[in-house]
C-alpha cells in the first residue's frame, strides 16, 4: 500500500485522468495502471457492462493483458466479476481461488500466477452498475482496508466512464450517420441506374414492341381480322409483362405490401420468398411510423440474406414484438454460427454482413445484439426505442 503522500499524488493523477479525457480506452487503461500502483497489486482488469446489461467485457488491463481488451467476455453472474456485478458488492479471495465456486479460470488471464484477488463493483452515485474492477496479487494478501479504498476509487471513475461511453456513442452515431449518408448517395445513384436500366431494357422495350403490334393490328382490322386478333393478343401479353416489371421495380423502392397490409404481412411475404431456407414468422401487430416499418423490414431482409450467405442454415425464425424498451426484431437461425469475440478481434467492424445492420440500429437510436457460437446458430436482436409519429 502506498504511503499517504504517494496515495494523494496517485489520487490526483486519477482525478486528472478522468477530468481531462473523453476517450474510454485511454481512461480505462490509465485508471488500471494508477490503481495497480496505488494498491501495490500486480495486475488490474477493468470489465465494463455492455449496453444490454447482460455481459461484462474486458475493456482495459495493465500490461501484458491490455492486448486482450475486447476479447474476453463474461455473463453477469459468471466468474468472480460476474458474481460481483450480479450482487453489487465486493468479493475477496485470499488464496486457493479454484476452490471458490465464484471463480472462473480463464487461460488467457493466467490466474494461476496470482494468489489473491479482490473484485469491486464500479457504481455511479445513483447506484447504477458500470462495471467491475478486478485486482490480483502474486503474494498472499487479505486486502483489508484496500476494499473500501477501491470502492471509493471505483465510484470516482464511474461517472467518467459513463461520460466517455456516452461520448463514444455520440461519436459512433455521428460517424455512422456520415457513412450512412455517403452510402445512401451511392445507393440512390445505383438505384437510379438500376431503374433506368430496367425501364430501358425491359419496360420500354416491351412498350415499343407493343406499339408496333397494335399498329399492325390497326392496319389489319379491315383486311385480316384473324391476324389482327393475333397481334392484339401479343400486345396484351407484352402489356402484362411490362406491368409485372413495373410492379417489380416499384417493389424495389418500397414493398407495396407494407402499404397494403402492414409490417407483419410484409415479413410473412418476405419469409415465403427466401429460397432454400424455411423461415417461420412469429410477429404481432406493431403500430409504428412508416419510416420504422421500412427500416425493420429492410433489417429483416438483410439479416435473412446474411443467413443465406454465411450460416449454412436450414431454418430461420423472425420474431417481432413490442416491449417497454421499444420494438424488438429478432432473427435466429440453426446454422454453423461463429465466435463474435474472435470476429471482432480479427475483422473489426466487418464480417458476416453486420455493418449495415449496426449502422441502421445506431441511426434509429437502437441497439443490435449478436449472439452466436460455433455450431450453435446465430441470433440477431434489433431493439429500437419508441418513436413518435412525427419522428
Amino acid at each position: 500500500m502506498a504511503d499517504a503522500e504517494q496515495e494523494a499524488h496517485l489520487l490526483m493523477r486519477i482525478i486528472e485522468t478522468i477530468s481531462s479525457r473523453l476517450d474510454l480506452d485511454e481512461i480505462v487503461q490509465n485508471v488500471a495502471a494508477i490503481i495497480t500502483e496505488m494498491t501495490a497489486t500486480d495486475v488490474c482488469f477493468v470489465h465494463l457492462l455492455d449496453d444490454d446489461r447482460q455481459r461484462l467485457r474486458l475493456c482495459g488491463a495493465t500490461p501484458p493483458f491490455d492486448r486482450l481488451a475486447g476479447r474476453v467476455e463474461l455473463a453477469v453472474g459468471e466468474g468472480m466479476a460476474g458474481w460481483v456485478a450480479a450482487h453489487g458488492e465486493p468479493a475477496v479471495i485470499v488464496e486457493d481461488k479454484r476452490a471458490d465456486p465464484r471463480y472462473k479460470y480463464i487461460p488467457e488471464l493466467h490466474g494461476e500466477e496470482f494468489t489473491s484477488m479482490v473484485s469491486v463493483p464500479i457504481l455511479t452515485r445513483l447506484g447504477h452498475l458500470v462495471g467491475v474492477l478486478n485486482l490480483h496479487s502474486k503474494r498472499r494478501r487479505e486486502f483489508g482496508d484496500d476494499v473500501e479504498l477501491l470502492r471509493s476509487l471505483a465510484g470516482l471513475v464511474a461517472g467518467a466512464i459513463e461520460n466517455a461511453r456516452l461520448y463514444r456513442r455520440l461519436a459512433d452515431r455521428e460517424e455512422a450517420l456520415e457513412r450512412f449518408t455517403e452510402r445512401m448517395v451511392q445507393l440512390q445513384e445505383s438505384e437510379s441506374r438500376r431503374l433506368a436500366g430496367e425501364i430501358h431494357d425491359g419496360i420500354s422495350q416491351r412498350i415499343v414492341s407493343m406499339f408496333f403490334h397494335l399498329s399492325a393490328a390497326r392496319d389489319l382490322v379491315g383486311d385480316d381480322a384473324a391476324r389482327a386478333e393475333q397481334q392484339i393478343a401479343t400486345a396484351q401479353e407484352l402489356a402484362g409483362a411490362a406491368l409485372d416489371e413495373t410492379r417489380y421495380a416499384i417493389a424495389g423502392l418500397r414493398p407495396p405490401v407494407l402499404d397494403d397490409l402492414g409490417l407483419t404481412a410484409s415479413l410473412q411475404s418476405l419469409a415465403r420468398g427466401i429460397a432454400d431456407l424455411h423461415v417461420h414468422v412469429d410477429a404481432g401487430i406493431c403500430d409504428v411510423p412508416e419510416f420504422l416499418e421500412s427500416a425493420l423490414y429492410r433489417s429483416a431482409q438483410e439479416a435473412l440474406q446474411n443467413v443465406q450467405k454465411h450460416a449454412q442454415a436450414g431454418t430461420a425464425v423472425i420474431r417481432l414484438s413490442t416491449t417497454p424498451a421499444g420494438v424488438v426484431l429478432q432473427v435466429s437461425d440453426d446454422g454453423v454460427g461463429f465466435d463474435p469475440a474472435a470476429l471482432r478481434a480479427t475483422s473489426g467492424p466487418t464480417g458476416h454482413g453486420l455493418p449495415g445492420l449496426r449502422e441502421r440500429a445506431r441511426l434509429l437510436g437502437g441497439t443490435l445484439d449478436v449472439r452466436s457460437a460455433p455450431g450453435s446458430g446465430t441470433t440477431l436482436t434489433l431493439t429500437v426505442p419508441p418513436h413518435q409519429e412525427s419522428a
